[in-house]
Parts: C-alpha cells; sequence; structure tokens
C-alpha cells in the first residue's frame, strides 16, 4: 500500500492431507482469504512456498497458473458464479472447455455424473433463474466437482442460504468428504464449522487457533430431525 508493507500473512504453516475438511476462520482482514487465495493459485506467495499436490507453485507463470487451477482446484462462491443464460449442464461444463482433449460428449457425461453426485440429476436443463438458491449451490458444487480436482475451496458457502439449505449443503459438502476429496471452506459461522474435520482461525496473519473437531455434526442426521415447516408441507 504504497510505501507501506502490510503483512496479510506471517509465518503461516499449515498442512492439509488428503481428505481432509477443513474450515478457515477470522474476522475481516484477519488474512484469510489471503490464505485461500493462495491455496487457489490465485495469488502467488512473497516469501516461502506453497505445495500442490507435490507441485511447488511459486515459480510457475500465470498460464501454468491457470492450467494448475483447471486441473486440481474446485471453486465453489457465496454468490453461485451462475451464468444466467445458460442452463445447469450447461454452468458444470465450463471448466472442461478449457480442455481441447476432452470431447463434447465426454464432456456432457461428466456434467451429468457431477449433478448426479450433488442430487440434482432431473434440473440439468433448468436456468439458473428456475432454481431455489439451495439447488443453484449444488450447481456450483458440480461445477467444482467436474474436473476431478485434488482439492475443492468453498468462499462463504451457506453465507446466501437459509438454516435448512445450509444443512444440505454441507451434507453434500460431508458426502464427498466421505469419498475421500479433500475439501477447505472459509466461514464465518461457527455453527458451519463444526460440520469440518478441523478448524483453523487467523487473526492479524497469523494462525492463533488449530484444532481437529472432536465429533463433527452430522448435517443429514440433522436434516432428518429438523421439523418440517408448514410452506414445506404444502
Amino acid at each position: 500500500m504504497g510505501d507501506v508493507e502490510v503483512h496479510a500473512l506471517r509465518g503461516v504453516n499449515v498442512d492439509i492431507r488428503k481428505g481432509d475438511f477443513v474450515a478457515i476462520m477470522g474476522k475481516s482482514g484477519s488474512g484469510k482469504s489471503t490464505f485461500m487465495n493462495i491455496l487457489g493459485c490465485l495469488d502467488v506467495p512473497t516469501r516461502g512456498q506453497y505445495l500442490l499436490d507435490g507441485v511447488d507453485v511459486s515459480s510457475l507463470s500465470k498460464d501454468q497458473l491457470a492450467n494448475l487451477r483447471n486441473r486440481k482446484i474446485g471453486f465453489v462462491f457465496q454468490s453461485f458464479n451462475l451464468l444466467s443464460r445458460t442452463t445447469a449442464i450447461e454452468n458444470v461444463e465450463l471448466p472442461l472447455m478449457y480442455n481441447k482433449r476432452i470431447s463434447s460428449r465426454v464432456m456432457h457425461d461428466r456434467s451429468v455424473n457431477a449433478l448426479e453426485a450433488v442430487g440434482l440429476a432431473d434440473r440439468g436443463h433448468h436456468f439458473p433463474n428456475q432454481l431455489s438458491g439451495g439447488e443453484q449451490q449444488r450447481v456450483a458444487i458440480a461445477r467444482s466437482l467436474v474436473n476431478d480436482p485434488v482439492v475443492i475451496l468453498a468462499d462463504e458457502p451457506t453465507g446466501n442460504l437459509d438454516t435448512r439449505t445450509s444443512l444440505e449443503v454441507m451434507a453434500i459438502f460431508q458426502k464427498l468428504n466421505q469419498q475421500g476429496i479433500t475439501v477447505v471452506i472459509v466461514t464465518h459461522e461457527a455453527d458451519i464449522a463444526a460440520f469440518t474435520k478441523q478448524n483453523i482461525t487467523f487473526r492479524d496473519g497469523r494462525i492463533i487457533k488449530a484444532f481437529e473437531v472432536e465429533k463433527p455434526r452430522d448435517a443429514r442426521e440433522e436434516l432428518a430431525n429438523m421439523p418440517v415447516t408448514v410452506e414445506e408441507e404444502v
């Protein structure tokens, strides 16, 4: 910032293993967004190393970083980031369009499979404005899956959703994680972080707390026990 050097992160040392489910927490300005941007290869660290699936990203060019992002990372955003004039299945196909070695048939089949994985097999030809907020987020999760990434990074994935829909989204993440997919989410909500296996809290660019969740909440179990509202009965 001009002549002032701001240390967004200082002395951060994190090991995220295959099959982990991690919640990144902290107030605004704590460094968690910078940390996630580095994990997602959107930023590179000015010092230190970041190894993604054994690859040191520190010295890669912009094109190499873009290629790595497309092959190894799935992104899920709070605002869904779906294209409004394309169907659910076309939105899911988008990451595959950068891979010229994949045929249109394979692209379609992989997108259908990704939608099936999030319970939206019958909604593939609907446009975003024909889907609920929870369904749009599920499309976004399917899009993050379609390239078979080594890690899914989700930025406040339940931030715009009500309680039931948030549970549905967390149930999907838990199911994917149980299948061996590594998931890292940013959340301000301790209730949401309680569904993960590990919580890391940032403050002033440093990790102030990191611990394994002794007994993660079960989103599917809580959904099953959640009372049905009048609107849902209708």
